[in-house]
């Protein structure tokens, strides 16, 4: 059981550094909205790893994970900046660069303290927030359908992960009262922006069987989410997997979306 975990967990890290290299530069609008999209992602997933590792949930993963996570975002980051086409793009992804450097600096502490919870919660909205508005952007640029399906599939990616966030940040006590409001709000988000993803018209075979593989995903992660967070670490371990594979089914879909724009 613990090997098939362990690949898995090395599968998906593989999975999403393939999405990330597959052009070193951004092609073209709708590949800007993607990974403009995942950068909003990757702020709730680096916290989410960040108090994983806290919890002593699978923290080798989880390190890998967040050191991983760190890398892929200034990459992504800094070909943003070259791509944006517009000042007031520019000007985000400027104060988006800003917050970034007090995020990365708060999240490589060699050993995360309970103290330090709640900044990391307080600097990952706030990274995020720039994120989405350059998403946000950018989709308004593309003015197409296609850029707008980019943009909710790749949002889905970051609810994922910030329903973890809350919950691993509940488990260890750093989350305070509004972790169980923020995750029935984001879940409220992700069902109302998958039943509008499964209703889009431009879906092909492909996209509909991965959207079903999506629903299944998430039958088990809203399980793992509404298990109590306690001092028992199983079910933090839990949620800690299954996000994992949702937010790899998500990437697909997303990239499935993309390609259908050309």
């Amino acid at each position: 059981m613990l090997g098939r975990v362990a690949c898995r967990w090395c599968f998906v890290i593989l999975v999403l550094f393939l999405h990330a290299s597959a052009g070193a530069e951004i092609a073209d609008i709708n590949s800007a909205i993607n990974k403009a999209g995942r950068q909003r992602m990757l702020s709730q997933r680096m916290a989410k790893c960040f108090f994983q590792i806290g919890l002593g949930v699978d923290s080798d993963r989880s390190r890998r994970v967040l050191d991983s996570s760190v890398t892929l975002f200034e990459r992504q980051l800094g070909e943003l900046k070259s791509f944006a086409p517009s000042p007031e793009i520019r000007d985000t992804y400027q104060k988006l660069d800003k917050a970034w450097v007090a995020y990365r600096q708060a999240l490589i502490a060699a050993v995360p303290k309970q103290a330090e919870g709640a900044r990391i919660l307080q600097l990952s909205d706030e990274v995020l927030r720039l994120a989405h508005q350059g998403t946000q952007q950018l989709e308004s640029r593309s003015g197409t359908t296609s850029g707008r399906l980019v943009n909710i599939a790749g949002r889905q990616r970051m609810l994922s992960q910030r329903m973890a966030k809350f919950y691993q940040a509940a488990a260890w006590g750093v989350g305070g009262e509004q972790t169980g409001a923020e995750i029935d709000k984001a879940r409220s988000e992700f069902v109302s922006a998958l039943d509008e993803l499964n209703a889009a018209p431009t879906n092909n075979a492909a996209l509909r069987e991965e959207l079903d593989l999506v629903k299944q995903q998430w039958m088990f992660f809203a399980n793992a989410l509404s298990q109590p967070a306690g001092a028992d670490k199983r079910p933090p371990t839990t949620v800690a997997t299954t996000s994992e594979r949702i937010l790899e089914t998500m990437e697909n879909v997303v990239a499935m979306y993309e390609k259908l724009a050309r």
